[in-house]
């Protein structure tokens, strides 16, 4: 047996482990991003009705019973036409309005202006807000609903899984969630069909898949071709099939069609569809009316909600422009010059997000403010901005009244009329300027929309469904708006009933001659119309072949100036949006006859007239339905449904034939799971890892409450950290046999595996969107664990010995004595930033943090860390300035940091660079120590990716082009900054190196360091991002040094 004495230096190793522990828990602990503050706790009641099970928080009966009445329609409809039936009652989460929606926990992620519900897979759980009208509410819920029989199908089918879901193109599973609550007539995606004809645009089956095509309206369209040739019957076999097999072989396996064969009918289909009413494919012959002040060149590609200045001057307007957020601009309304920004939420974080999808502002009467709707700390508020400053003087809140959007400003300037949503319902409210006051004008279950004043303030047009509701008529299954006017002193409400009946009219605003300019969809078309209140006289305005619309058709389109009889509309063409501005009398004034509806133009592209459309019938046929029994709904205590919501993972078992050990086997990979209630305020994660042989289990286990915004927890884990190192090489002796002995050389190696049993607690409380305090409290056991493997060679040929049944030996005798380490922290971390394509490309961060580490060592470690990005066009300007530094107790003794980490410095591998610094007169100790300066410039270039970003489009490959300059220094005392401090002998004079004739140092002074150099990051496919590099140190005497960064760009 061995009887070896020496030891390897065990106690270096585990601090160089402890070293590699506390670099990895600063780059963790360094994590930006946006935070999703719980602003409000919501008292969420359990209601069940035949098929679902309803969580919301609304205490409107009335309201509840008609939610569920729908939702029982829509589930009748979907499980007809899908013939697939769910064996649970499908839970739906619904929210009192979209600022509330935007809280949930149910998902995960941030949840966007533009997210009107989200379905998951795990527990088809349905969320969704109410919407802002009745309508709206109704198609969501629909389209919501059939992604939970899709996910449904797909994961619990006999023949598919979850895995398939992603065999489904998008615009084929989202096209099929409008098509199926939509049906196939569909003025707003008739509308973007049309355009694809005219400017000869028309898709492809492979280019849907690009991005360039907006899923929702071509996949509606491509349904509506599919049932239109087969019949409605045909989607569940060609989805499931899809999910199976892919859609190129579903197609040909369902529909009988090779793809590329049934892509060119598809195209067929569209141009034969449309061209009827948009004649040859050239833009040319659209009927322009007026000229274009915003287009694509001095905005951005959707440029909507135009309100014109009182005095006809200015325009202030929506645009993605900047490409990151939709923003307030102003322009000059005769050249669409901009001339400042109004506002946006990239601006100091006082706000969420501008309302920009179904919402516009409004002029105070003077001209000198501008009022608009926003979310801030999760409510819906109205700010009010001097427009000739850019900035916002002035917040409202008002009481009671949670969501609200369209404000239009009193001609007296006292009071602004907002459509508000309260508990469910949609009415007219006026919010008092000065003193605050919210005063209701509208009581009913139907959805006003779009106020607008009368020059004088004596009367508000509006549309609404109300005639809709009392009839219970529907057109193509929607129940359409029809225009209205309140005389606000007596609070008669007028409808115009024989203005379109059956087409949605929105969009109401007074004229300078007193008539009520419009927009409706009474031809299949959107286009602007003219009314006079007084005779009932209908005029048309514009014949345009694609249509006056904002970003939904819903949103408002359309603004007057009365002092100069102008009109400005928003024109969608070539997939954009457009500001137009013309006079009034320069509208064509086409006299028409009132009751002239026919919106078959509308028709979605069908090649059959045979095939059995059982959608439309269904759609047109839902308030035909028997009404919900009171009976049927009942509330239920809340149950939280603890269940899995995920599982993932890999692992792998490795086997092989070691010439000393015999067969071996290792295990590598994990096993995550994540567990969370019906809200998603309670989650409960384990993750298990395995990476070698069983010693090197690990894992961690977390509870995490969302409940409040103060976000808390707790975790347990066990972390394997391994090291391996030789021992001398010894004389040792082996026995062959009962009394046969021979001498061998014994070339021990040895695995040190450094265990962290750590428990904790941590906490978040986000102060905003983009600011959040963080606190950690951790205590972790540290123990140690030493395994010798004996390795035997003969000692005269060196040839290897292979022992059978030898065991691996641990060394009690080599390994060190358990310890505690204890650590409390906080830190204020703020994210203003826009991520890129594999970094932040605009905004700002930052991170302030203090962490106090205690037990076998006792330090501080202070972290400040500061980036800003500077747009420059594509280009970015990327500049961070960071210190990070331990201060007090052992923070010298614990292995010092190196500056030359890439993620630091890039272009100062150890290896190379220490005899760089000696040739120059200089020390490698000048590149570690306790404390560090990092500084660092970039010049960012999206190089491959997104047109909008990046200089040479690519669907798939997403890069940026980076030329840098990294600086940085590291010292362990400040008084190193003044220089190095030299070795003195007893007179407190300087020893002096008899060969150099230099003083001994025996601190080098801190002196900073800098390289330059390129990169080119990579993003693969979202799952890595790697950066390659090429740095030279401004040293002289260095060389350029290639590198890799694993990680996403600071």
């Amino acid at each position: 047996m061995s009887s070896l004495n020496d030891k390897p230096n065990i106690g270096q190793s585990l601090l160089l482990l402890l070293a590699f522990f506390f670099a990895i828990s600063g780059l963790t602990a360094q994590s930006f991003g946006r935070n999703k503050p719980n602003y409000e706790q919501f008292d969420f009641k359990v209601y069940q009705s035949p098929h679902f099970e309803l969580y919301t928080y609304l205490t409107d009966s009335t309201w509840r019973h008609d939610f569920l009445n729908d939702s029982e329609e829509w589930y009748h409809n979907h499980s007809r036409v899908l013939n697939d039936t769910i064996a649970f009652r499908n839970p739906m989460i619904i929210y009192g309005n979209h600022a509330d929606f935007q809280q949930t926990n149910a998902i995960s992620g941030s949840i966007g202006t533009g997210t009107g519900g989200v379905t998951e897979a795990f527990k088809n759980r349905v969320i969704l807000p109410v919407a802002m009208t009745n309508q709206q509410t109704h198609h969501v819920l629909g389209h919501e609903l059939v992604h939970a029989f899709q996910y449904d199908m797909v994961i619990r089918g006999d023949s598919t899984k979850l895995q398939d879901l992603q065999n489904i193109p998008l615009w084929m599973v989202e096209g099929l969630a409008e098509y199926l609550s939509i049906g196939g007539v569909d003025p707003f995606t008739a509308m973007w069909m049309r355009d694809a004809v005219l400017n000869q645009d028309v898709p492809s089956l492979k280019d849907l898949n690009s991005g360039k095509y907006f899923p929702y309206r071509y996949g509606q369209a491509f349904w509506a071709f599919v049932t239109g040739l087969k019949g409605d019957d045909i989607i569940n076999p060609y989805f499931r099939n899809t999910a199976r097999l892919g859609l190129e072989a579903s197609t040909k396996l369902v529909l009988g069609y090779e793809f590329d064969e049934f892509s060119k009918l598809w195209q067929q289909a569209l141009q034969r569809q449309y061209e009827p009413y948009v004649g040859k494919p050239d833009s040319s012959q659209e009927n322009f009316i007026g000229r274009a002040v915003v287009n694509q060149k001095n905005g951005g590609r959707i440029n909507v909600a135009p309100e014109i200045s009182p005095n006809g001057r200015y325009i202030i307007y929506l645009s993605e422009k900047d490409l990151f957020s939709v923003d307030l601009f102003l322009a000059d309304a005769r050249t669409g010059k901009p001339i400042r920004k109004i506002d946006t939420r990239q601006r100091g974080g006082h706000i969420d997000d501008i309302n920009y999808i179904e919402n516009s502002g409004s002029w105070s009467p003077n001209g000198r403010e501008f009022v608009y709707t926003a979310v801030s700390q999760g409510d819906n508020v109205l700010l009010i901005a001097n427009v000739e400053k850019g900035r916002n003087d002035r917040k409202i809140k008002p009481a009671g009244l949670p969501a609200f959007n369209n404000p239009a400003w009193s001609p007296n300037g006292r009071s602004i009329l907002v459509t508000g949503l309260v508990n469910g319902q949609t009415d007219l409210y006026l919010i008092d300027v000065r003193s605050e006051r919210v005063t209701r004008l509208t009581n009913d279950r139907a959805s006003e929309t779009h106020p607008s004043w009368s020059a004088d303030g004596e009367k508000i047009y509006f549309s609404t469904d109300e005639l809709a509701l009392t009839s219970g008529n529907t057109s193509y299954g929607a129940k359409r708006f029809n225009l209205a006017q309140l005389d606000v002193e007596s609070g008669q409400i007028t409808h115009f009933s024989n203005v379109f009946p059956g087409a949605d009219n929105l969009n109401p605003t007074e004229s300078t001659d007193g008539s009520i300019v419009f927009l409706s969809n009474r031809d299949g078309f959107r286009n602007i119309y003219r009314l006079n209140p007084v005779t009932g006289e209908v005029f048309q305005l514009t014949d345009l072949l694609t249509g006056v619309s904002g970003i939904t058709h819903y949103a408002p389109a359309i603004s007057m100036d009365r002092k100069n009889d102008r009109l400005v509309y928003t024109y969608f063409n070539q997939r954009g949006y457009r500001i137009y501005q013309a006079k009034i009398d320069e509208f064509l004034n086409r006299q028409l006859d009132p009751a002239a509806v026919d919106l078959s133009p509308a028709t979605l592209p069908r090649l059959n007239p045979r095939a059995p459309l059982v959608v439309d019938n269904l759609l047109e046929s839902m308030d035909q339905e028997p009404v919900l029994a009171d009976s049927s709904i009942r509330e239920v205590p809340y149950r939280s449904k603890f269940k899995l919501d995920y599982a993932g993972g890999s692992t792998g078992v490795g086997i092989g034939n070691n010439p000393i050990f015999g067969t071996t086997g290792g295990l590598a990979g994990g096993a995550d799971f994540l567990f969370t209630d019906i809200l998603g305020n309670n989650q409960f994660f384990t993750s298990l890892r395995m990476n070698g042989e069983l010693a090197d289990f690990g894992g961690t286990v977390a509870y995490i409450n969302r409940k409040n915004r103060l976000n808390w927890g707790a975790s347990i884990s066990r972390t394997a950290f391994r090291s391996a190192g030789s021992l001398q090489p010894r004389l040792d002796t082996l026995q062959f046999a009962e009394n046969s002995f021979s001498e061998v050389i014994n070339s021990p190696y040895v695995i040190n595996r450094l265990f962290q049993n750590q428990t904790g607690v941590f906490a978040q409380y986000p102060i905003s969107t983009t600011v959040r305090l963080e606190g950690s409290l951790n205590a972790s056991l540290y123990t140690n664990r030493v395994t010798q493997y004996n390795r035997y060679f003969d000692p005269q040929f060196g040839q290897s010995i292979q022992v059978t049944g030898q065991r691996p030996e641990r060394r009690r005798d080599l390994e060190s004595e358990s310890f505690f380490l204890g650590s409390g922290g906080v830190a204020l971390v703020g994210d203003r930033s826009f991520f890129g394509l594999t970094a932040p490309i605009k905004g700002s961060r930052y991170r302030l943090a203090l962490d106090r580490y205690f037990g076998e060592f006792g330090f501080n470690n202070v972290t400040a860390d500061y980036r800003r990005y500077l747009r420059l066009g594509k280009f970015t300007l990327a500049g961070r300035a960071m210190h990070q530094g331990r201060y007090g107790g052992d923070s010298d003794d614990l292995f010092p940091q190196y500056v030359g980490s890439p993620w630091f410095v890039r272009g100062l591998r150890a290896n190379e660079i220490a005899g760089t610094l000696a040739n120059a007169g200089r020390s490698f100790d000048e590149l570690v120590g306790s404390k560090l300066f990092v500084g660092n410039v970039e010049l960012r270039i999206p190089f491959t990716g997104p047109e909008q970003i990046a200089l040479f489009k690519s669907k798939f490959l997403f890069s940026d082009l980076n030329f840098f300059v990294d600086g940085g220094m590291a010292f362990n005392d400040f008084s190193q900054l003044n220089g190095p401090v030299v070795t003195l002998d007893q007179n407190g004079e300087p020893f002096i190196n008899p060969v150099t004739n230099e003083p001994f140092i025996a601190v080098p002074g801190a002196s900073p360091v800098f390289t330059v150099g390129a990169s080119v990051r990579v993003n693969l496919f979202g799952s890595i991002i790697l950066e390659p590099y090429y740095a030279k140190p401004l040293i002289e005497g260095s060389s350029w040094q290639f590198g890799l960064n694993v990680l996403p760009g600071w």
